[in-house]
């Protein structure tokens, strides 16, 4: 697995996404207090930047038209969104103010791209 370096961990707000390009790949990167998160910049739905949504626990919001994806697995958990989109593995090297985030721009293999039919 092949991590890039992404950014400094102190250049992302908490709850507040950011546009991050890794790898060549247009990416949301969100810290949370869980923990920081990739997801494909691209709502699955309506293909528009998922970084200008709005973070809420381990979830993100399109800001068009309201679809929520889990930051974990990229699952749509609210309509109008049916597929989910692609997550990308994250680590964290170094602490404090040295502390700097690494990306796999290759996703996480999900079991199926099937639509999410009954999303919790």
């Amino acid at each position: 697995m092949t991590f890039e370096p992404a950014c400094a961990l102190d250049d992302l707000e908490v709850n507040s996404p950011s546009r991050l390009i890794v790898g060549g790949v247009a990416m949301a990167v969100v810290r949370t207090p869980e923990g920081v998160f990739a997801v494909n910049d691209r709502c699955s739905h309506a293909d528009v930047s998922l970084s200008e949504g709005e973070v809420e626990g381990c979830t993100l919001e399109c800001w068009l038209h309201g679809s929520a994806f889990d930051l974990r697995t990229g699952v749509p958990l609210t309509p109008p969104a049916i597929r989910p989109v692609d997550t990308y593995p994250v680590r964290v090297i170094g602490e404090g103010a040295d502390a700097s985030v690494e990306i796999n721009p290759v996703p996480h293999v999900r079991d199926t791209d099937a639509p999410v039919e009954d999303s919790p």
